[in-house]
């Protein structure tokens, strides 16, 4: 196999100025939530580092990783694929199959053992000895510790991968697990969500190919950059919540006036993810904007914790506000409590005008 080349060497090999390029580092750089300082070190480790080799393998899921990932706009997939990692292995996006498919996977195995990135879409289940996920005449399992034996690190692509989802959601027959109970001999980042944010992998891809390093992880393995805050923190509808005005019935009036959605099973206040500041579709919406509830998607066993519109109950994390049906009232009584105070600094200031005019009189 040749020698890889660097992401900027195929940039330039694609027609793509300096000054483009410098742009994306920029871009990068802000979508890490990285300062202007680290421009010259991401632009510096795209400029003389191999692109980053990725293995991308599949077990039980439904795709709809894949598909997030190939519609990521910033940047492009067509850009990741072909300029900033070297995808050496995915059933899904390679143009091989059979048994051409199986030697790409040995030979990208042996050849970056120790290097490459092991990208997992979906998780393997265990009972009857792996048998109900066979991929190229063998169990998925198998095939996910060998691969996972040579990799650098391994990224759990999804919530499949993450926690099990609907595959492991009960009763689980097929003893469906994610891939940390598997894998525990590797690094391990979750990058969870049904689908989760393309834009997500690619900033983790880049700040590894940057750092050198893994990103910092919160205490579930997920990169603390993207999964720092709930959703309920950034959300455009978020001013609603804390007036207390919700959506009561769909489609009523305070639907249409864009009002709040946890009354109606919203689990944004308990879900942490980049949807509300990163955005789908080329960053134009998210779910909660197109109107649905955030479902929480990205929160370890979603799919076991009851209806999507069942609404949170009995949850602290409201800041002052008690609980939904007291925040309206809360809400009253702080602005009257302001009122209150306003005026009586107004007449303390008054009265100090008052006694400093007679002592100047």
């Amino acid at each position: 196999m040749s020698q890889i080349e660097t992401f900027y060497d195929v940039m330039r090999r694609q027609g793509i100025t300096r000054r483009s390029f410098m742009k994306y580092c920029s871009l990068t750089a802000s979508a890490l939530g990285l300062g202007p300082a680290f421009v010259p070190r991401i632009a510096h480790a795209m400029e003389t580092r191999p692109r980053t080799p990725v293995i991308w393998v599949n077990g039980l899921e439904c795709t709809c990783c894949s598909e997030s990932f190939i519609r990521g706009a910033h940047p492009l997939a067509k850009d990741v694929v072909l300029s900033m990692i070297s995808l050496d292995y995915s059933h899904v996006l390679m143009a091989a199959a059979g048994h051409a498919a199986e030697a790409a996977l040995e030979e990208a195995m042996e050849t970056h053992r120790g290097n490459y990135i092991l990208a997992v879409e979906g998780n393997p289940p265990l009972n009857e000895d792996g048998m109900f996920c066979i991929v190229g005449g063998r169990p998925f399992v198998e095939k996910l510790r060998e691969a996972a034996a040579g990799a650098k690190a391994v990224i759990a692509w999804g919530a499949c991968a993450s926690y099990g989802c609907v595959q492991a959601a009960r009763p689980n027959p097929t003893q469906a697990t994610p891939i940390h109970r598997v894998i525990t001999d590797k690094p391990i980042i979750k990058i969870p969500g049904c689908p989760p944010i393309a834009e997500v992998m690619t900033g983790v891809i880049t700040y590894m190919l940057t750092f050198d390093r893994l990103p910092e992880l919160d205490r579930q393995g997920r990169p603390a950059m993207f999964y720092g805050q709930r959703i309920h923190d950034k959300c455009y509808r978020r001013p609603h919540f804390d007036a207390g005005q919700f959506v009561e019935a769909w489609d009523d009036d305070n639907a249409r006036r864009g009002y709040c959605l946890y009354k109606m099973g919203c689990k944004g206040p308990t879900t942490y993810n980049a949807c509300s500041t990163v955005g789908w579709n080329e960053g134009v919406s998210f779910p909660i904007q197109s109107g649905h509830g955030c479902i929480g998607c990205s929160e370890d066993g979603f799919w076991d914790q009851g209806s999507f519109y069942d609404r949170l109950t009995n949850i602290n994390a409201f800041g002052v506000e008690a609980n939904a049906d007291q925040v309206g009232l809360a809400a009253a009584g702080v602005v009257g409590s302001a009122v209150a105070v306003h005026a009586a600094v107004s007449a303390l200031k008054r009265a100090q005008k008052k006694t400093q005019t007679k002592v100047e009189g």
